[in-house]
């Protein structure tokens, strides 16, 4: 089997029997891709197949030299599941990846705006330019209902459920959830629908899409990360951040005013608790706040 068939068919395996997003698919063959790469350069002729965990070694120490442990863990990760399909169709019998080590890195925790930055953002928006009232309803969306980009820029006007103050949002692998939606957030919506996209001349397929660019179709992905960077800049904010910066801070925020951890993993998609659970490192504070407000004994000082 040649490289190029077995990438092809692991990505058809990964978009119809996983039901895996775009971006997901795009992230595991870059890694696949990146192993190829180093084959050619050193004239290495071996096929998927026959690839032994010796020279996948040699590869992860090469790019260990150049790389970050989490991009380096995240290679691995590519790798070892581009093997076990393969073991999967019955292709091979071993996984190369087998006792290949993922490097131990260090819990990351997520960079979080305070809500005095994201006022800061959304004040430094020019209300009179063309895209200004539309970024206002971008960036409060984003921190208001936690959203991922990919899910912001394919929402559409048909996901807004406003007299049930909600919305449907369609995360990682097309898996449908229902978000709350606060009345803010609804204002700068409706000023956007009316005032500014009922004006727009919309391209055939978009007429359903609720952000757009000047063009009449949807926006890209980039596009959030430019008006994030841009605002960034303009309100002085010296951390990096992100478009996910917004939605880390959602997260933070309700954590942090006593929301639990059941209920925000449903808001944000998170498949597993444990993706959730990181955002009880972010601040520790409130958790002893919590301990003295509701445990008993911290109730009661009465000593016997």
């Amino acid at each position: 089997m040649k490289w190029d068939v077995a990438i092809n068919d692991f990505k058809n395996y990964l978009k119809i029997e996983r039901n895996l997003s775009l971006n997901t698919i795009e992230s595991y063959l870059f890694d696949v891709k990146k192993l190829i790469i180093y084959l050619k350069i050193n004239k290495i002729n071996k096929e998927p197949l026959k690839l032994e965990s010796e020279i996948i070694k040699e590869f992860i120490y090469h790019i260990s030299k150049e790389i970050k442990p989490q991009t380096q863990a995240r290679i691995i990760s590519g790798l070892r599941r581009f093997y076990d399909y393969l073991i999967l169709e019955e292709l091979i019998e071993i996984n190369p990846m087998k006792n290949i080590e993922t490097p131990k890195i260090g819990v990351h925790l997520p960079t979080t705006l305070t809500l005095k930055e994201i006022d800061k953002m959304i004040s430094n928006i020019k209300l009179t330019s063309k895209t200004g009232i539309r970024n206002v309803a971008i960036i409060e969306l984003l921190y208001s209902c936690g959203l991922r980009v990919s899910e912001l820029v394919n929402l559409k006007i048909s996901d807004l459920f406003f007299k049930e103050s909600l919305i449907k949002v369609t995360g990682k692998g097309n898996k449908e959830r229902f978000v709350p939606i606060s009345k803010l957030s609804q204002k700068y919506i409706n000023n956007y629908l009316n005032e500014i996209r009922q004006n727009h001349k919309i391209k055939k397929n978009f007429e359903d899409t609720l952000f757009l660019n000047e063009r009449g179709t949807n926006l890209s992905r980039n596009m959030i990360f430019i008006i994030v960077n841009k605002l960034k800049k303009k309100s002085n904010i010296n951390k990096k951040i992100g478009p996910h910066t917004l939605r880390h801070s959602f997260a933070t925020h309700l954590i942090e005013n006593g929301a639990d951890l059941i209920t925000i993993q449903k808001m944000m998609g998170h498949e597993s608790i444990t993706t959730t659970e990181r955002y009880l490192h972010v601040n520790k504070k409130h958790l002893v706040d919590s301990l003295i407000k509701f445990h008993p004994r911290q109730k009661n000082n009465t000593i016997f």
